[in-house]
């Protein structure tokens, strides 16, 4: 069955404020892939456990009309509440029990969400209310993360990655999925026309209150916190002084350079 990791309030708020929308490569990428498949007239787009609507909206630049759908209503209510073009709307549904016609869709897609569902109900969802012809983009942005600022991007690195390695340990075994670059997501999609990016790398700009904001999000702080709230907090606390430490500068809105790699899987029905 599906696994539902962000169905709080607070955490929904969070995951708005910190979580960060699709970057420039990832997005050229899924765009260029549609134009060579010839799916950019598309008609209805559906961006499944779309969480707070990051990539959502950046669908919406580009398709004319887009339906977001997560199964928190907390996440929803939060992507509602954020400006958006009228293109767009949400639902409340599972990802594998989606509101939509046999062969309805032209482009379904799914930003870091799809390592929670059940990937083969999710997969055989996907296969019915695609068109032939349409298509899918389903990514992830991995652990593999940098930061970079000045001449201290390594040490600046390490500090982050220390606090993510604390994390990891209590993340739950879906993460396993993004570990291994969903490897098992493109096998399972029954696409034949298929194929799956590994090396999507991203500069993201953000703040180093954006950084440990970023952690608080992620599910593996959220079972740290129901474990031992005050280490959590600690966490995030002595990773923002080692940050500003390490940089020189006490201002915790200063910006860094935020860099990511994704894995990207795309397939055509």
């Amino acid at each position: 069955m599906a696994t539902q990791m962000f169905e709080g309030r607070g955490h929904a708020a969070v995951y708005q404020k910190y979580r960060f929308a699709p970057g420039k490569e990832l997005q050229q990428t899924i765009l260029a892939y549609l134009q060579e498949k010839r799916v950019n007239a598309a008609e209805l787009v559906v961006d499944v456990g779309c969480g707070s609507g990051q990539g959502t909206r950046f669908l919406a630049e580009h398709f004319k009309k887009v339906v977001g759908t997560d199964i928190s209503e907390a996440q929803i209510q939060e992507a509602r509440d954020t400006p958006s073009l009228p293109s767009v709307s949400y639902l409340v549904c599972p990802a594998e029990e989606l509101p939509f016609g046999d062969a309805s869709v032209d482009l379904l897609t799914s930003f870091t969400a799809a390592h929670w569902f059940d990937i083969e109900k999710f997969m055989r969802e996907a296969n019915r209310v695609v068109k032939p012809g349409g298509c899918v983009a389903i990514s992830t942005y991995t652990p593999d993360m940098s930061l970079r600022y000045g001449n201290c991007s390594e040490e600046l690195t390490k500090v982050f990655r220390e606090a993510w390695d604390l994390l990891l340990k209590y993340s739950h075994e879906r993460v396993k999925h993004v570990l291994e670059d969903y490897k098992d997501i493109f096998e399972a999609l029954p696409f034949p026309d298929k194929k799956r990016i590994t090396g999507i790398f991203d500069k993201i700009p953000m703040t180093v209150a954006g950084v440990v904001g970023y952690l608080e999000s992620v599910s593996p702080y959220q079972a740290f916190m129901r474990n031992d709230p005050e280490a959590a907090k600690s966490l995030l606390q002595e990773t923002e002084k080692r940050m500003l430490e390490t940089m020189g500068v006490s201002s915790c809105e200063t910006p860094v350079e935020f860099w990511v790699r994704h894995v990207c899987v795309l397939g055509c029905k």
